[in-house]
């Protein structure tokens, strides 16, 4: 996940989306997928292609976190030209990995921690329909990999996890503070060990140069725990799932 080295070239059905407002492509994640900033940063445009973006489970999350967290409100969604899109109002803020919190880390590590233990202690757990268990995941494993995972860890604490909280997913304000999470497409239940060995194993991508990771747990409120943290790095990590 990256913010594009050049401005990539502005799809038709962006353009039409943005009604002539002025549009700049702000974020790419892993699959190629595209986000635009339109105009001021009061609307944003997330185009998909249809087999890879899900963007209606992903409203659903939306929708249903949003009375509980500060994230972005669904305007619009659909499938059109051959993609998927999803239109969201703006939240104040920057990603946590914007150049600004990339150039100060300490604050930045602090907020992301703030805002994961904000979403975990927020969300209702009991009347969350959405299931981001191991249980859930492991059935899209090859067979090998899940044999080579081996059994999960005993379940410290189930919360609705964010189930991408890698860094660039947590907006942080002019001040510092954590101000909202995106891309909520695989948010659900979970322990919250794997939300805390994905958001950990971020920072080394995110802030090179020291580990962040004792700042962080202190910062969320709880000692690490290497044997969950482990193997719920391996889980994420695991190229077929």
């Amino acid at each position: 996940m990256s913010f594009p080295l050049s401005p990539p070239p502005v799809p038709g059905l962006v353009r039409r989306l943005a009604a002539g407002r002025r549009v700049r492509a702000v974020w790419r994640n892993e699959l190629g997928d595209l986000t635009f900033r339109v105009a001021d940063g009061a609307e944003f445009i997330k185009v998909g292609g249809v087999h890879s973006a899900d963007f209606t489970s992903e409203v659903r999350r939306l929708r249903w976190a949003a009375p509980y967290l500060p994230v972005p409100a669904v305007i619009d969604f659909g499938v059109d030209e051959g993609a998927a899109w999803l239109r969201t109002a703006g939240l104040p803020g920057v990603s946590a990995v914007h150049p600004r919190w990339q150039a100060d880390p300490a604050t930045a590590v602090a907020a992301i921690a703030v805002g994961l233990r904000t979403m975990h202690d927020r969300l209702p757990v009991t009347s969350c329909p959405f299931d981001w268990s191991v249980a859930a995941r492991l059935p899209v494993l090859h067979p090998a990999h899940r044999a080579n995972l081996g059994d999960p860890p005993p379940i410290d604490r189930l919360v609705v996890c964010h189930g991408d909280a890698c860094a660039p997913n947590t907006l942080i304000d002019d001040v510092g503070r954590y101000c909202g999470h995106v891309d909520l497409g695989e948010l659900g239940v979970a322990d919250r060990w794997a939300d805390l060995a994905v958001a950990t194993l971020s920072l080394g991508w995110n802030y090179p140069g020291q580990n962040w990771e004792a700042e962080f747990f202190a910062a969320y409120g709880v000692d690490p725990d290497p044997l969950r943290i482990d193997y719920y790095r391996r889980l994420w990590e695991d190229p077929d799932l």
